[in-house]
């Protein structure tokens, strides 16, 4: 079997990984705010309870995460792709069985403490690692569209998942054939998915490194570095500062995922309240979104990434994510809402061509580190989004708002896209570091 083929099944296993593992978990996204509500206030429409829980939780497992993913993500670099996707996958099984079996109150809070817990560790894990994965394994000039596949398999699996729970006739078998679900993706990608083809160079950079140490012995007054090769805040600092197209991507990265985080986590909730939207009208709404991410990733971003530069993408999406979200705050009526979800269309592109650009700024054995450094300062974004948001979100669906405008939080995420919007036009074409390099931890790379 040639390397060529080694690759193509590699990812083809991996897309397949992802979508089933993705599967599982949208399924029970529509489900979880009517079992939140009926458990925390049975009967009722507004829920501050319900909506500060919410953000508690993601304040936790932002904060987990902040320190987790960069070290998944160098760990994965040492130890292999595979072996780091193992453990997020299985934890994230868990949960999903406590309400497979009931969503009593009793039960409901054991499944929130449970997920706190295994979010704080496998939140964003997986797909940090299958972007690191594709960038093991895909050229430099088609990483933007291999980027933009693996999303539009997330979005394949989004609407699947969310069509599943539109037509599953109950709460509880929801959460049961998630459960089912997510097992057989542990199981399916420990039979069938590949190491990553990062292997080799890992091993390159080990042997390079033995012969340096070996040299330096031999040399009166040569200083060899001992320090541990496990991960460290100092690691993520060096890459920030590593070049200026990174830092820039950071921040946008961030500024994004706090403006996004914000509508998730007060959107369901501020259907729910001004529109009475339930389980099925929450999953039609996100098949919407879903079907716009397919269309957009698996055939828009392919043709344009051979067009214009992942800069310019990353500025369109991030500008048609701000009107996609204005539009939800200003809904007078629910097909409002829907003709907004249409926007996703062009908004999903900046998720992808944001990997794409940061995948270039490292080389073949820090492709872990990058990531995991990226999807921790998302992480960070998930500490300090219920911070404002929550609060607003409770203040502005109750009877005591100082003006009614519901939707006034959702501007407020808007202004945070806007924001990661203009540091991006500022971004230029990034030095590209070349796939050949080894890149030592102790020299930066120069912009």
């Amino acid at each position: 079997m040639t390397d060529k083929t080694i690759i193509s099944s590699g990812l083809g296993h991996l897309f397949m990984t992802v979508f089933v593992f993705n599967f599982a978990n949208f399924m029970v996204v529509p489900a979880i705010t009517d079992v939140t509500m009926a458990a925390l206030c049975p009967g009722e429409d507004e829920c501050s309870l319900a909506i500060y829980l919410t953000g508690v939780q993601q304040a936790i497992t932002g904060m987990g995460t902040l320190v987790m993913m960069p070290l998944i993500g160098n760990f994965s670099d040492k130890y292999g792709r595979k072996v780091m996707l193992t453990l997020p996958m299985l934890l994230t099984t868990l949960p999903l069985v406590i309400l497979a079996y009931s969503r009593e109150k009793n039960f409901f809070f054991a499944y929130y403490a449970l997920k706190t817990l295994t979010s704080m560790v496998c939140e964003g894990s997986v797909l940090c690692l299958a972007h690191a994965y594709v960038a093991d394994n895909v050229a430099l000039p088609r990483r933007a569209t291999a980027f933009g596949i693996l999303s539009g398999i997330s979005s394949c699996s989004f609407v699947f998942g969310n069509l599943s729970t539109r037509f599953l006739p109950s709460a509880a078998s929801v959460f049961q054939v998630a459960a089912a679900v997510a097992m057989v993706s542990v199981v399916y990608m420990r039979i069938f998915l590949p190491e990553s083809g990062m292997e080799a160079a890992v091993i390159a950079a080990a042997t390079v490194k033995e012969e340096t140490v070996n040299e330096c012995l031999l040399e009166k007054g040569c200083t060899v570095d001992r320090r541990s090769a496990s991960p460290s805040l100092r690691d993520s600092i060096s890459l920030l500062r590593s070049s200026w197209t990174f830092s820039q991507a950071a921040i946008v990265a961030f500024f994004s995922s706090l403006g996004e985080l914000g509508l998730y986590s007060a959107l369901l909730y501020y259907l729910k309240a001004e529109f009475h939207f339930d389980k099925d009208q929450f999953a039609d709404l996100m098949i919407i979104n879903g079907i716009a991410g397919i269309i957009s990733q698996m055939f828009l971003m392919p043709l344009l990434a051979r067009v214009i530069t992942e800069e310019k993408i990353l500025a369109i999406g991030l500008a048609f994510n701000c009107v996609h979200i204005f539009l939800y705050s200003v809904a007078w009526s629910s097909w409002v809402v829907y003709f907004a979800a249409t926007f996703q269309i062009l908004a999903v592109f900046a998720g992808p061509s944001l990997k794409s650009i940061v995948s270039k700024q490292v080389g073949p054995t820090e492709q872990g580190k990058a990531q995991g450094c990226i999807t921790g300062l998302c992480s960070f974004a998930s500490i300090v989004s219920p911070l404002i948001f929550s609060p607003l979100t409770a203040l502005f669906l109750s009877h005591d708002a100082p003006f009614v405008f519901p939707g006034f939080i959702l501007v407020a995420a808007a202004f945070a896209v806007m924001i990661a919007f203009i540091m991006s036009i500022m971004i230029r074409p990034p030095h590209v570091v070349s796939e050949s390099k080894v890149v030592d931890d102790s020299v930066p790379v120069e912009p």
